[in-house]
């Protein structure tokens, strides 16, 4: 009959090696991370705390694809021009509608863009 060598106690794996990897990576994508600066846009809400509202009609429509103020199709770029010939301060009201096309971040590009211009006074109204 054959003859058998003795059972050897089976050698448990080490997880050594697999700590080393999970360590190494979670190095690797915390230094790789980037983090992002969050920025704040001052907005005023169109309830009752909006004010009171004077002076012509700034009314800015956001499309997709443009602008509106008052009814009129208006650039980005000649927004900041158009709105300060209907004010008197850059507090004053403007009132901002975003369009059933439009996607947040077309709204809050033209908030940017206004409040950079130093508007402070931007009301969104739904």
């Amino acid at each position: 009959m054959f003859s058998f060598a003795s059972d050897r106690p089976r050698r448990r794996p080490s997880l050594t090696p697999m700590i080393d990897v999970v360590f190494l990576l979670l190095v690797f994508f915390m230094l790789t991370a980037q983090f992002s600066r969050d920025t704040t846009l001052s907005l005023r809400t169109g309830g009752g705390g909006a004010g009171q509202y004077d002076g012509p009609p700034r009314l800015v429509r956001i499309g997709a694809e443009g602008l509106w103020l008052n009814g009129r199709p208006i650039a980005l770029a000649d927004s900041v021009a158009a709105l300060e010939g209907l004010m008197r301060d850059p507090g004053d009201l403007i009132v901002l509608r975003g369009g059933p096309d439009a996607d947040v971040q077309r709204v809050v590009e033209v908030m940017q863009h206004l409040g950079a211009a130093g508007f402070t006074g931007l009301t969104l109204v739904e």
